[in-house]
């Protein structure tokens, strides 16, 4: 059987032709309609010149429209590349000639912003507008098509032949230099990573996703395609404040919510109605390590919530999940690997670590994948031959070398120890930022907090906190938060400064943006005895 992304969809509409299958603004599609319009798009996609393994972009909020417009391409052989909708014009340029984009599907409202760069863009010949609205744009060598004037006439058109082994996606990663870099994704990778999901948290055709993130994560891109895998429902959202999700985890009925570590500290100050706990099942976490006092709110908030903490990367997806009766155990834990990958903690020499020892994570496996786009130097930096590697088979098997140090305990349980470009270097010792964060939040004075080092001409780096206040607070009693450092942290890991914000800058994806805080930092104590 392939694995084959548009099938997801196609198999659920023979299977459960009438279940909801997307559901956006009180609008929705069952199976049966999904099926009908994203094949009716492929055969769209490809009278307006679309070839198989060729590139199209979507550049909109979550909605009907950009689902359909991924399954279609796929179907039409394409490959879709679902750029994120807070990007600004400069940004998306980058992304549509890094990979060559021929197809873009926006909407009439975003083309105002990006007229200017459209035509720098020498690959694209076409883009589609949502709208069912002409519209008069004249950028030489583009087309404008509206969405809903798409129609496929008479003429049969062949669908290409698709494998699972060929390019489904390119998903763009902000990094931690340089531009974003593309990360190939095969189908094989995508569905992989959907029945893994699905097979550890339960999802069955009754299921109700909350989609809260965007399509261009591969977190976000997941809470679409493991409910069409099975059979349920992915209600599409962006939110603008964090009430709001609560609000339609009530309304939409909804059995499963996943978010990043700023959403659920923001969520974890806030009241729950009992309501959610009647349909609310599981929630999860990946994006960064949930700080143990925002899950503590977080489960007496919603009774009875089995919570997964996870551990992913975009270029391997999903490596890792605790199960929920595994949390009060091991709280500090990561957990093992997802199903049908293996994670393994690798020394700087390629050898494995023994328990307890710190090393860098690299996964192995179906989810591993393709590189990165038109980079053959960072691929070969990140794509290696795996440790394991036996010496008799002459193809090598790639793995991803994550750049996360981790350990791994007697029972096979894993531990994050930070990343190897965020560790601290201090006083000629190594910190890691997530111990030191862990305190703070546990203090309760801060909403959210970033700890970074700044150059330091004594201790190499100094430690320094960015924070916003909590919820219930109007400012930050920093003297406080700092002897709560001093009495349960060495005194090497004390932070010398903490920088109050009304709120931190984020990446794409809702994570703090550790990079610009940084730049920012650096310059505001350059010149201070901090």
């Amino acid at each position: 059987m392939s694995n084959l992304v548009h099938e997801l969809a196609l198999k659920s509409a023979q299977a459960v032709p009438d279940n909801q299958a997307i559901s956006n603004r009180k609008v929705s599609l069952s199976y049966r309609q999904l099926a009908e319009q994203m094949t009716e798009q492929a055969h769209t996609f490809i009278q307006f010149g679309l070839r198989p393994q060729q590139r199209l972009a979507i550049y909109l909020p979550k909605q009907l429209e950009s689902a359909i417009s991924m399954l279609a391409a796929n179907l039409a052989g394409g490959v879709f590349v679902p750029v994120n909708p807070v990007l600004k014009a400069e940004q998306v340029q980058h992304i549509l000639n890094d990979c060559n984009v021929q197809i873009l599907v926006t909407s009439k409202n975003r083309i105002t912003a990006l007229e200017q760069v459209l035509a720098n863009c020498p690959d694209l010949h076409t883009v589609v507008i949502v709208e069912d609205q002409p519209i008069e744009k004249n950028i030489p060598g583009i087309q404008f098509r509206p969405w809903k004037n798409c129609k496929a006439n008479d003429t049969p058109i062949k669908l290409p032949t698709v494998i699972d082994s060929d390019m489904a996606a390119i998903l763009y990663t902000s990094g931690s230099t340089g531009k974003p870099k593309g990360v190939v994704l095969s189908h094989n990778n995508i569905v992989s990573g959907a029945k893994s999901v699905a097979e550890y948290l339960k999802m069955d055709p009754s299921d109700r996703i909350l989609a809260v993130l965007p399509f261009s994560f591969d977190y976000g891109l997941n809470q679409l395609m493991s409910p069409l895998l099975r059979g349920a429902c992915s209600v599409l959202m962006d939110y603008l404040l964090a009430r709001d999700v609560i609000k339609a985890v009530v309304r939409e009925k909804i059995t499963g919510l996943g978010a990043v570590p700023p959403l659920w500290v923001q969520l974890g100050q806030l009241e729950w109605p009992d309501e959610a706990s009647k349909s609310l099942r599981y929630m999860t976490n990946s994006g960064g390590k949930m700080p143990k006092s925002t899950l503590n709110a977080l489960r007496e908030a919603v009774p009875g919530i089995q919570f997964y903490l996870m551990y992913g990367l975009t270029e391997a997806f999903r490596s890792t999940y605790l199960p929920p009766e595994l949390i009060d155990e091991r709280p500090d834990s990561m957990g093992k690997a997802i199903p049908n990958a293996e994670i393994l903690v690798v020394r700087e020499d390629g050898s494995l670590c023994a328990a307890n020892e710190p090393g860098e994570l690299v996964h192995r496996g179906c989810l591993v994948a393709m590189g990165y786009w038109n980079d053959p130097q960072k691929t070969k930096e990140r794509f290696k031959p795996s440790p394991t590697q036996i010496k008799e088979i002459p193809i090598p098997e790639i793995a991803v070398w994550s750049g996360d140090t981790v350990s791994r305990d007697e029972d096979g349980f894993l531990y994050f120890v930070g990343r190897k470009d965020d560790m601290i270097k201090t006083s000629g010792y190594r910190v890691s930022p997530t111990e030191v964060e862990e305190v703070i939040y546990a203090s309760g004075l801060v909403g959210e907090a970033a700890v970074l080092g700044i150059p330091h001409p004594a201790l190499g780096q100094a430690i320094v906190v960015a924070a916003t206040a909590a919820a219930k607070e109007k400012t930050i009693d920093t003297d406080n938060i700092l002897n709560i450092c001093r009495q349960q942290l060495a005194n090497f890991m004390v932070p010398a400064a903490i920088k109050i914000y009304t709120e931190l800058p984020k990446n794409p994806n809702g994570k703090i943006n550790r990079k610009e805080l940084t730049h920012e930092l650096n310059d505001m104590f350059e010149n201070l005895d901090i």
